[in-house]
C-alpha cells in the first residue's frame, strides 16, 4: 500500500478511539453480562486484540497497516507472556481492573486467538484504506 492510500493521521485517529471505546464497551458487556467459560473467554481475546490494534492506530495513526498489525500482535503476545510470571494474578486479587488489562493465567491457546483477529482487522484496515483511496481519487 503506497502512503497515498493512507488517511490522514486525525481521521485514523478519530477512528481508532471509536473502535477502542467500542471494543472496551463490548468487553466489559460481555466480562460482566456471560457467566465464564469458552464464549467469554474467545470473545474477551478477541475484543483484546481489536483494542490493542486501536490503541497502535491512535498512538501511530500514520502507520502502515502491516506495522499496525505486528505492533498490536507483539503486545497481545508480551501481555500472554507476562502472565507466566504470575503478577497479574496477584495485581488482580489487589484491584479487579487489572485483570481487564493484563488477563489472568498464560494460555498459549489465546495467541492463536489474537493472530487471527489482528490479521483479520489488518485486512478490514486496508480495504478501509483502499476504498477512502478510491474515493480521494474520484474526487
Amino acid at each position: 500500500m503506497s502512503d497515498s492510500a493512507l488517511p490522514n493521521g486525525k481521521a485514523r485517529r478519530g477512528a481508532g478511539l471509536v473502535l477502542l471505546v467500542t471494543a472496551i464497551a463490548a468487553g466489559l458487556g460481555i466480562h460482566y453480562g456471560t457467566p465464564g467459560g469458552t464464549f467469554s473467554d474467545i470473545a474477551g481475546d478477541v475484543l483484546y486484540a481489536v483494542a490493542a490494534y486501536a490503541v497502535v492506530t491512535v498512538l501511530a495513526p500514520r502507520g502502515k497497516v502491516l506495522l499496525v498489525a505486528a505492533g498490536a500482535g507483539a503486545w497481545c503476545v508480551a501481555i500472554e507472556l507476562f502472565q507466566l510470571t504470575g503478577i497479574p494474578l496477584r495485581l488482580g486479587a489487589a484491584f479487579a481492573p487489572f485483570m481487564l488489562v493484563l488477563g489472568t493465567v498464560f494460555d498459549p491457546r489465546d495467541i492463536v486467538v489474537y493472530a487471527v483477529t489482528v490479521a483479520v482487522v489488518a485486512v478490514l484496515d486496508a480495504a478501509a484504506h483502499a476504498l477512502a483511496s478510491r474515493r480521494r481519487v474520484r474526487d
